[in-house]
């Protein structure tokens, strides 16, 4: 037989939980948003410009907490050329072109900030 006992409460995991979302995570999301949007366009290889200005972002607030989505919307011909910069591609005469990971450079700081910053908002709690 198995026998559980539970003693004390939740009250302070409550009331951390009932701070946090009192605190100010969704203008820090939304400025890193925007930054990681910056650091996307200067960091893209440039040959016309459209694919570097064509950064986006979008926030979703989930149950548990936001997410950023970073998009580019410049298409040309069907395909998202910040992918194939990225990834690489084949070419129409059979070769192929390597990509470049552009994309991962340029992130790296801004996530590493935005984790400091919510590291620092939660850390008031």
């Amino acid at each position: 037989m198995i026998t559980i006992k539970q003693v004390g409460n939740f009250k302070n995991t409550e009331r951390f939980l009932s701070n946090a979302q009192k605190l100010g995570l969704q203008n820090i999301i939304k400025k890193y948003a925007i930054q990681g949007i910056a650091a996307l366009a200067l960091a893209t290889p440039k040959d016309t410009g459209q694919t570097a200005s064509g950064w986006d972002y979008e926030i979703e607030i989930t149950k548990n907490g936001y997410k950023i989505f970073w998009l580019n919307n410049f298409e040309e011909y069907g395909a998202i050329p910040a992918i194939l910069i990225q990834y690489g591609h084949g070419t129409k005469g059979g070769g192929y072109v390597q990509g470049i990971d552009y994309i991962n450079r340029a992130m790296k700081p801004v996530l590493s900030q935005i984790s400091e910053a919510i590291w620092k908002e939660v850390s008031k709690l």
